[in-house]
């Protein structure tokens, strides 16, 4: 994020964009410069003469004087191929499926500005303009989530942004879905006139996937933080042993996330009076069940796994993934597979397992505080026994059900979708990446994980109140007046799915439990 005038804005100049700012534009509705620097201007400049004296020359271009895929044996005129390249957004307009969140597809927006400002696509910087313009805006290609088997990457979802430059199709706008053109002309913005190559590069990436796999690695970043505050309050409500997450049992078992989980624990934990005090003296609790006394080992594997899931989102958002590409130092025409969503496919699918194990966890901690013969005193189902309290209550009962379907729901969801790899398109994409579906199994994933954690929350905070002495340890104090500022304690019967929900959204957008 650089000072642009009197605001700020993410500088789009071929260097790397930082997940922070990716996470900016696409949530916080950061603006984005396209840099005039000449260095950039040059870089761009260079490539996109290379393309056009390639075609004066007859020099193949996939995808630009040839047909695409299988078809690539097929000739076109330099004449034709001026004004041909569109046709890939209307054949490729057969995606299917709800829209994309907004966020996710800003994120997509963002992603190919990138890849195409890294100066091997031979495109113009007014294509980058016309994308950044529509940022700028808030108009957001309405796209739909099915239909990409992630090589040659996102063809058919991308083909729906490119359309919307260039005024077709629908977009977000003002709160409203809106007819593309009718939004361009309201923002005072005009459809874009594609120049050669630039549609198949629009369109010949892994842009949505990486779009949407950023906004699941800060929502599972988000998530991760609240699970280990549900866990911290959960060991306090059972009369846990803060010793489980001595610094020492870590040290024996040094992997980075294990020993991040277990020193926020343990610092929430911290009491003004002797740890013992407000643990249970019962022979049979000198060990606390796994599901508390492994928080560590298993949030562990969240937080290690999003170390490096992280760092690939930021390498492939921030790479040239188009095909063909040009050397900027020769000029010489490579066709390869940069598309290939490999590294995202893997990392989503490994992220939806580790989050699914995290609601896993969350799932049987709230099972402890529910269970009368497992939670050490507190009532059944956490059912406040108030003396004007008349008729029979279940308390979180149901609460309990809820979050293991959704826990359920979520370790269902772990099949890794790169192991469904299909042959397509006349044997030409005979090998893709299943990286877009991979995305999106995620994304599913950390909205079910987010609705057990938000449970977990719920619960916890109403088995704390029942033992009337969180009080002791100030942190937890605290995390609990917040909880309270969302949802009520549960004192008789009433719904709680807009509790749920409230909590969710104060997970995903909020630094409520930030723990930087």
């Amino acid at each position: 994020m650089k000072k642009i005038g009197k605001g700020a804005a993410v500088v789009i100049d071929g260097d790397r964009v930082s997940f922070k700012d990716m996470i900016a534009v696409a949530r916080d509705g950061a603006q984005v410069s396209i840099s005039k620097s000449p260095r950039f201007v040059k870089r761009m400049a260079l490539t996109q003469k290379m393309l056009m004296d390639a075609m004066k020359k007859g020099v193949a271009v996939y995808g630009v004087n040839t047909g695409y895929g299988k078809s690539c044996g097929s000739r076109i005129s330099m004449n034709i191929a001026l004004k041909n390249g569109e046709n890939i957004f209307r054949f490729h307009g057969c995606g299917t499926g709800e829209p994309i969140g907004i966020e996710e597809t800003r994120a997509a927006m963002l992603c190919r500005i990138i890849c195409l400002a890294r100066g091997y696509s031979g495109v113009s910087i007014a294509l980058l303009q016309q994308i950044a313009d529509f940022l700028n805006c808030g108009i957001t290609p309405v796209v739909p989530c099915e239909g990409s088997v992630g090589a040659s990457g996102d063809l058919t979802p991308m083909s729906y942004i490119g359309a919307a430059l260039a005024g077709d199709r629908d977009v977000f706008y003002q709160g409203d879905i809106w007819p593309a053109a009718r939004a361009i002309k309201k923002a005072g913005l005009k459809p874009y006139k594609y120049l050669p190559k630039e549609p198949l590069s629009m369109v010949n990436g892994t842009t949505t996937m990486t779009g949407i796999a950023a906004l699941n690695v800060d929502r599972a970043e988000r998530i991760l933080s609240a699970a280990i505050y549900a866990t911290a309050l959960s060991v306090h409500a059972m009369k846990g042993n803060a010793h489980h997450y001595h610094p020492v049992i870590s040290e024996a078992k040094p992997f980075p996330g294990q020993m991040f989980v277990a020193q926020k624990i343990a610092q929430l934990l911290q009491t003004s009076v002797s740890a013992p005090q407000l643990e249970d003296g019962a022979l049979e609790t000198l060990q606390d069940p796994y599901s508390l006394r492994c928080a560590p080992q298993v949030l562990g594997v969240l937080s290690d796994a999003l170390s490096w899931i992280k760092q690939w989102v930021e390498v492939e958002a921030n790479s040239s993934n188009d095909n063909p590409i040009f050397d900027p130092a020769t000029g010489q025409i490579l066709m390869g597979g940069n598309f290939y969503g490999g590294h995202i496919a893997f990392a989503m699918d490994g992220l939806k397992a580790a989050l699914a194990s995290a609601a896993d966890m969350c799932d049987r901690q709230i099972m402890l505080l529910v269970n009368p013969n497992l939670n050490r005193g507190l009532p059944g189902d956490l059912v406040r026994l108030n003396g004007g309290q008349t008729g029979l209550h279940h308390g979180f009962k149901a609460m309990s059900i809820s979050s293991s379907a959704l826990a359920a729901e979520a370790l269902k969801a772990t099949m890794p979708a790169a192991s469904f790899s299909r042959s397509t398109e006349s044997h030409n994409q005979d090998k893709v990446s299943m990286g877009t579906i991979a995305a999106r199994d995620a994304e599913r994933v950390c909205t079910l994980t987010e609705r057990v954690v938000a449970i977990h929350l719920l619960s916890a905070a109403q088995a704390c109140d029942i033992r009337q002495n969180v009080n002791l340890r100030p942190l937890l104090a605290k995390a609990l007046q917040k909880i309270r500022l969302v949802s009520d304690p549960v004192i008789e019967d009433r719904p709680l799915d807009e509790d749920i929900e409230k909590l969710c959204l104060v997970i995903r957008y909020t630094d409520f439990y930030g723990m930087k």
